[in-house]
């Protein structure tokens, strides 16, 4: 997997999702996170801690929340991609547009930036 230096290069370097990973990226920017690259993606930071990523798979593009396990997940939209490994990450799959729903998207985001 390729490794970017820049979320501008993370995005259009991606053909299945670039404009589902802009709007995530303008809903992130949004609240005031920081936005910087690490381990070659999309890395969205507060007070230097990490909170939350975006990244974009063959079969679907999401964010991932480094304390997700934490969240009320009120949505039910939150999942650990790999039981017995993972502890506190917690991803939200999408596969669509219309998986895009700004106001919960900010709503986990000030919570996650709260932990």
């Amino acid at each position: 997997m390729k490794r970017h230096k820049t979320v501008d290069d993370y995005i259009s370097n991606n053909t299945l999702w670039p404009d589902e990973l802009k709007r995530l990226r303008e809903i992130l920017l949004s609240t005031g996170l920081n936005e910087e690259v690490k381990w070659g993606m999309p890395c969205y930071t507060h007070d230097g801690q990490n909170i939350v990523g975006i990244g974009a798979f063959k079969f679907y593009f999401g964010l991932w929340f480094f304390k997700g396990a934490a969240i009320k997940d009120e949505q039910r939209v939150l999942i650990n991609a790999q039981p017995g490994k993972t502890k506190d990450l917690r991803q939200w799959r999408m596969t669509s547009p219309r998986d895009i729903k700004p106001s919960v998207i900010k709503r986990y985001v000030k919570e996650a930036m709260q932990l």
